[in-house]
This record gives C-alpha cells, structure tokens and sequence, in this order.
C-alpha cells in the first residue's frame, strides 16, 4: 500500500464510523484503531483543543477529577492555553520513578517552569511551561508515548 492508499483507507474508516480496522495483504498489515472521544458537547473549544480526562491525581476518584477539571475548563475555555509535546518520544511527570511530579493539577507555574521531561533517543528533554498560570488538566499518563503537538498540559492563563 503506498500513502495515498493508506489515507483513502482512514477517511473511509471515518466515514463508516468504525472503531477498529484490520486489513492483511501479502505479508502487509495494517490496524487502525479510534480512541473514544470524551463527552464534551457545549463546548467552545476546537475540535483539537477539547480537553480529555486529566491523570488523577491523589484519592479522589478518576471521575470525580474529571468532572472538575472540565468544569474548571468550560467555564474559562478561552483562557486555556494547550502545551503540546515539540518532539516525539516517551513522557514522564517526574524526574524519576520515586520523585514528586514536576507539576500537578491546581499547581500554579512561571513562564520557563519546568513541566515534564520527554525522553527522546535517550536523551532526557525538559519541556518548560511557555506561559505562566494554573495546571487545569494533564493529557497524557507518565511513561506513555507523546506525538509531536500532542497536548500535554491545559494551563489557564493568569491574568
């Protein structure tokens, strides 16, 4: 399959709707798997901007922190800004397994701040907050796989 083949297959995958797709040809083989998309309907926000489920972040439940930090970010959505990931690679909250995060949710940060550390070919990135205010959410879970412009943080602006 070259890409053009392989981007007819995506869009005809999102017009049917599907969650998963399999497909094995001569030795090819290809699995298109969609995420399921978070309940956001009222939203102001672009479709790329929509907050999705923050890490939990201590007792409280998964649900529970949800549902505050969407809160929190609906009724200021213009004032939320999205950090996103500048390079691929694997993100980590903190500088080490045992170590406190660099930044949890309700933290307050500075412009250049420290936020999380994207290991890329073994080199230790640390990706610093472009903005000063509070920490609304956190995208991604310690030690997942980021993209380039993958959001990692929502930070609402302090004025």
């Amino acid at each position: 399959m070259n890409l053009k083949e392989i981007k007819e297959l995506v869009e005809f995958i999102v017009r049917q709707d599907l969650s998963e797709f399999e497909f094995e040809q001569s030795g090819f083989k290809i699995r298109i798997r969609k995420e399921a998309a978070a309940a956001t309907s009222g939203s102001t926000l672009p479709p790329a901007a929509i907050p999705m489920p923050p890490v939990p972040a201590g007792p409280a439940s998964a649900a529970t922190t949800a549902a505050k930090a969407s809160e929190t970010i609906a009724e200021s959505a213009r004032d939320v800004h999205i950090v996103k990931s500048p390079i691929v690679g694997t993100f980590y909250r903190s500088p080490s397994p045992d170590a406190e995060p660099f930044v949890k949710i309700g933290d307050f940060v500075e412009k250049g701040s420290v936020l999380c550390i994207i290991e890329a070919m073994k080199l230790m990135n640390e990706i610093e907050s472009d903005i000063s205010g509070e920490i609304v959410n956190i995208f991604v879970e310690s030690g997942n796989p980021v993209e380039y412009g993958e959001s990692l943080f929502a930070v609402r602006i302090r004025a």
